[in-house]
């Protein structure tokens, strides 16, 4: 195995372990022993568990910003657009749910590693206000507060998608159809928040 394929190796099963059972839940020798490798093998590429999670979420904040950026510059204005992004979002969160959960786990945790993530994230974010701003100034989404909007998505994006054991909890759904329900149910809020009423 090479380096680099050892390192993203214990960032890949880092991520899944921190987003689906939690950063103090989940300690370098459960990482290793998954990996088959030994701790010191972690601490060679990664200095102590919070160098770990550091890196962590940075490759979650690169994948989440490729990913919806990809989509914030091609898909049409206007509301396709938000629904675009919505369904890139819940199709990531599908694909990767440790990622999402790892996003969630970010804000438990608080600072230093929330505000890791806000950093990292900011350029996203800063964009998709941005774009907001431009499309309600140009009458082509309602007007609200470019901020709030992205903040709500987020939140009804790592919440919804994330907390599959609150939601078994509840008696929801976990499936993939579940899943779509959830989507389709964020696209029409946001809908009903954003879309223009047709004259």
């Amino acid at each position: 195995m090479t380096a680099a394929g050892t390192s993203a190796r214990i960032l890949d099963a880092s991520m899944d372990a921190f987003g689906s059972r939690g950063f103090e839940a989940t300690s370098l020798d459960d990482i290793a022993r998954a990996l088959g490798i030994r701790k010191q093998t972690i601490l060679y590429w990664f200095p102590s568990k919070d160098a770990l999670l550091d890196a962590c979420l940075d490759l979650a904040a690169v994948e989440l910003a490729t990913e919806l950026g990809r989509t914030l510059a091609v898909a049409p204005d206007g509301w396709p657009r938000v629904q675009a992004l919505v369904r890139k979002a819940f199709r990531l969160a599908a694909r990767r749910p440790a990622l999402v959960g790892l996003l969630r786990e970010a804000d438990r945790l608080g600072p230093p590693a929330s505000t890791r993530l806000v950093v990292r994230l900011a350029p996203l974010v800063e964009r998709a206000q941005g774009w907001l701003a431009e499309e309600m100034e140009a009458g082509r989404l309602r007007r609200h507060d470019p901020d709030a909007v992205v903040l709500a998505a987020y939140s009804m994006l790592t919440g919804l998608a994330s907390e599959v054991e609150t939601q078994r909890a509840l008696g929801m759904a976990t499936s993939l159809r579940a899943l779509v329900r959830r989507e389709r149910a964020v696209e029409r809020l946001l809908r009903a928040a954003l879309e223009l009423p047709r004259a």
